[in-house]
């Protein structure tokens, strides 16, 4: 009888324990961490207060507040709960509603002020731009800008896969990204996956998501968002080793062979619909040889491409600065590829969600819940998947 060979020891992250959000409250009951403030004014930051603004800061020509946006449908469900589609009431402009419960670990919860940090002073265009946070009563929420073809994850399931041309078009978009985040920012996203990397008819790709997602998905035990991040992973931090921005370079090769061929890497054909074991896939990605790109398939310029990505020694792979300058963006830079020929004929990603079951009893009657039957009011009820409104 064969037996089954023992998996060596991973080191996964163990969640801590919470820490109370009054712990960083005002006695106005304004969200404080550091030189952050948030409340229901919006968000501010003191460190910046004694600077002046760059002059091609992002502005919207009009202000408003939570009660100026009226929900349409739900676009995204996250482990901090769901994002909306939002319309601002009198001006019509479209935004995503984004909103996470703050009730959270002390590491989750500086990783999100990290991320409103990196959204307030973003000048970056293949960043997607925050334009408004907002707290209240336990809950903040980013009003986002709202890239209208969803994410890449979106893409690859209507079209399969993605010529090596469109490739390097997103390629370059979201290494100028991590360029920004990696050079500038001094900040490892940590959560490079399809659905972090959005698309607007435009073609425009742009990072989304600075790992909170991931993070609060292991806290808060939901086991698909955190399987489905752990996929992408690098193998050093799977293992529990030290890391850098070369975590991120892995991810983004992984991400984009994915698109070339199809399936997962680690997938053996299209047949196969999952791995054996969730556990087993770690394994593999620890301590298999990395997955590379089939070189009867493809041009030697996406091979090498993708192989100075997923490199299991960190030191092996190139920078995010370095593959801007690599043979297989440089083929395309002057062919005029343009990505929104490909989404723009796409159509638009449908979500859709029953929001049965609140997890958090306090709050106020200025609540809706979404449901896919239409709008439901239930009073005295305020939640993280709920769109605020006044009557």
């Amino acid at each position: 009888m064969k037996t089954k060979t023992p998996l060596k020891q991973l080191k996964l992250s163990v969640p801590a324990q919470e820490t109370p959000i009054t712990s960083f409250l005002t006695a106005s009951g304004t969200f404080q961490d550091g030189d952050l403030l948030l409340n229901q004014k919006g968000l501010r930051l003191i460190s910046e207060e004694k600077e002046p603004r760059p002059s091609d800061s992002k502005e919207l020509d009009f202000q408003f507040s939570l009660e100026d946006l009226e929900a349409i449908k739900v676009i995204g469900k996250g482990s901090g709960g769901v994002v909306q589609l939002v319309r601002h009431k009198w001006v019509g402009t479209l935004f995503a509603l984004k909103v996470i419960q703050m009730n959270i670990q002390e590491e989750i919860r500086k990783q999100i002020v990290q991320e409103l940090k990196i959204n307030q002073a973003s000048q970056c265009p293949h960043v997607v731009v925050c334009y408004h946070s907002f707290y209240h009563n336990g809950v903040i929420s980013l009003v986002l800008e709202y890239m209208d073809r969803g994410s890449l994850a979106d893409v690859i399931r209507q079209v399969k896969t993605i010529l090596e041309p469109y490739l390097a078009v997103v390629c370059k978009e979201v290494l100028q990204g991590l360029v920004y985040l990696h050079h500038e920012r001094h900040v490892i996203h940590r959560d490079i996956k399809p659905s972090n990397l959005l698309v607007n008819h435009k073609g425009e790709v742009k990072i989304t998501d600075f790992g909170v997602s991931a993070m609060l998905a292991s806290s808060m035990g939901q086991r698909d968002t955190f399987v489905g991040t752990y996929n992408y992973m690098s193998p050093e931090r799977i293992s529990g080793s030290t890391y850098d921005y070369s975590s991120d370079i892995w991810s983004l090769g992984m991400v984009i062979l994915e698109c070339a061929i199809g399936r997962f890497p680690y997938m053996q054909s299209e047949d196969q619909q999952s791995w054996p074991s969730f556990y087993e896939l770690l394994e593999a990605i620890v301590h298999s040889p990395p997955p590379s790109a089939p070189p009867d398939q493809f041009s030697p310029e996406f091979c090498s491409f993708v192989s100075s990505c997923i490199q299991k020694d960190p030191q092996d792979r190139l920078s995010s600065l370095e593959l801007l300058s690599h043979p297989f963006i440089k083929k395309f830079e002057d062919k005029d590829i343009d990505l929104g020929i490909l989404v723009g004929s796409l159509e638009p990603p449908a979500f859709s969600l029953a929001a049965e079951n609140c997890p958090t009893p306090e709050g106020s009657n200025m609540f809706r819940h979404f449901y896919v039957g239409g709008w439901r009011t239930k009073e005295a009820l305020g939640c993280s998947l709920c769109f605020p409104f006044t009557e």
